[in-house]
């Protein structure tokens, strides 16, 4: 004769959680302001922000100036805008919440148009711009996503369907691939976006330089504002 055991299941039940998390954040930073800034002290500003690659993460603020805007203000280019470019400490990654959090101060500090903040950033800092503007949709005029991606934020695209952007990528990039543009460009089309989506043929991981001596790219940029 055999014995059978049964053992009970407790059935699921509902709960639920609440808590607070405090984080605290910071950045270094170069920050560029526009010619005409102190003489016009009722005259607001673009916010321009730009994200830097893996590469340039450190102590050292002088690595910002090989890529980017920072690059070019180095090489006299002027920007009708106020220019912060943050840097990662080594061994870190881009967090959004920093980002908006340097946002926010920045546009405490100074003159800020709060209907004119652009983001834009490569590779790392591609990824960078993507996770920032899928939490902080409200927050932009515009983004320039340049040889990034967004991991599973292609599922979010909604949140963003709305927000100009123009995405960058070379087709033979080893590094990042293009799959990633790809993929949020084709969602983002789905949700009802109007993004922008260039593909340089035969171009590796530095897609970056030919976007911002792209004088079209900053035309665009520049020309978007929230309502």
């Amino acid at each position: 004769m055999s014995l059978a055991l049964t053992t009970a299941v407790a059935e699921p039940t509902e709960q639920s959680f609440s808590g607070e998390i405090t984080l605290k954040v910071g950045y270094k930073y170069l920050l560029s302001l526009p010619e005409g800034y102190e003489s016009d002290t009722a005259k607001k500003w673009p916010l321009l922000v730009f994200l830097h690659g893996a590469g340039e993460r450190g102590d050292d603020l002088s690595l910002l100036n090989k890529h980017g805007p920072p690059k070019l203000i180095a090489a006299g280019k002027k920007f009708e805008a106020i220019v912060v470019s943050p840097q990662v400490p080594l061994k870190n990654i881009w967090n959004a919440h920093a980002v908006k959090a340097l946002v926010d101060d920045l546009s405490q500090k100074h003159r800020v148009d709060s209907r004119r903040i652009y983001l834009t950033g490569i590779s790392m800092g591609g990824f960078g711009t993507w996770d920032t503007a899928l939490a902080y949709p409200d927050t932009f005029a515009a983004i320039a996503p340049i040889c990034g991606g967004a991991g599973v934020g292609f599922v979010m695209a909604e949140r963003i369907k709305d927000l100009p952007c123009w995405i960058f990528h070379g087709d033979k990039d080893g590094a990042v691939s293009v799959d990633f543009s790809l993929k949020m460009h084709g969602a983002l089309q789905k949700a009802g976006s109007s993004a922008k989506l260039t593909i340089y043929p035969g171009v590796g991981h530095d897609s970056w330089t030919q976007s911002y001596d792209t004088p079209e790219v900053w035309t665009w940029m520049f020309a978007q504002s929230r309502n």
